[in-house]
C-alpha cells in the first residue's frame, strides 16, 4: 500500500527521505560492485578496499534505516556510525593522491572500463549525498554517515585516476567547444 517500516518499526510512506536515502546507498553500493568487478579482472589491489567500501555502505543503510527521532537507545547503539571509516577514506584518499600527477583540467569520465566506472559510482556517491544531508540536518542520521559519503566521492575520484594511470589509459579532459 505504499509503506515501508524503518529499523526501528516505524512505517512511513516508500517516498520519504528515509527510504530515498536508502535507495540511493544501495544503488552507490551496487555501482561500486561493478566497478570492482572491472577492477577485479585489471588486478587492482585496491579491490578489496572496494569490497570494505559496500560493507562500510551497510552500516550507513543500517543507520539511515533507523531514524533518531523513533529510535530506542537499543537501536541507536546498534546502528550508531563512528568517524574511524572516514579517517580510513582520508588515508587511502592521501595514499592514491601521492601516486597521481597533478590534475590540471576538468577529467572527463574515461580512462577505461575501470576507471569510468570508478566515476559512475562518484556521481552516484554525489547523489546519496544529497539525500542523506537533509536526514542529518533533520537530526534523523548521524552526521558522520554524511561525511563519509563526502569522503568516498574524493576517494572513488581519485582511485578512478589511479585506475587510469596503473592500466595506462588516458584521461580525456574538458576542451571547450569553439562557437
Amino acid at each position: 500500500k505504499g509503506f515501508s517500516s524503518t529499523f526501528t518499526g516505524e512505517r512511513r510512506p516508500k517516498g520519504d527521505r528515509v527510504f530515498e536515502a536508502l535507495g540511493a546507498t544501495d544503488e552507490l553500493s551496487s555501482a561500486i560492485g561493478l566497478a570492482g568487478e572491472f577492477s577485479s579482472e585489471k588486478g587492482h589491489t585496491f579491490v578489496d578496499q572496494l569490497h570494505k567500501v559496500q560493507c562500510m555502505l551497510q552500516d550507513v543503510g543500517s543507520n539511515l534505516a533507523t531514524p533518531l527521532s523513533s529510535a530506542r537507545e537499543a537501536h541507536r547503539r546498534r546502528t550508531s556510525f563512528s568517524e574511524e571509516p572516514v579517517l580510513e577514506l582520508e588515508q587511502w584518499i592521501d595514499s592514491y593522491s601521492e601516486q597521481l600527477p597533478p590534475l590540471r583540467a576538468f577529467i572527463l569520465p574515461s580512462g577505461g572500463r575501470s576507471s569510468a566506472a570508478l566515476h559512475f559510482s562518484r556521481a552516484v556517491c554525489r547523489r546519496a549525498e544529497r539525500c542523506v544531508v537533509p536526514l542529518v540536518q533533520a537530526g534523523e542520521a548521524d552526521p558522520n554517515v554524511a561525511k563519509y559519503l563526502n569522503r568516498l566521492s574524493d576517494y572513488l575520484f581519485v582511485l578512478a585516476r589511479y585506475a587510469a594511470m596503473k592500466e595506462g589509459k588516458e584521461e580525456k579532459i574538458y576542451i571547450k567547444p569553439e562557437l
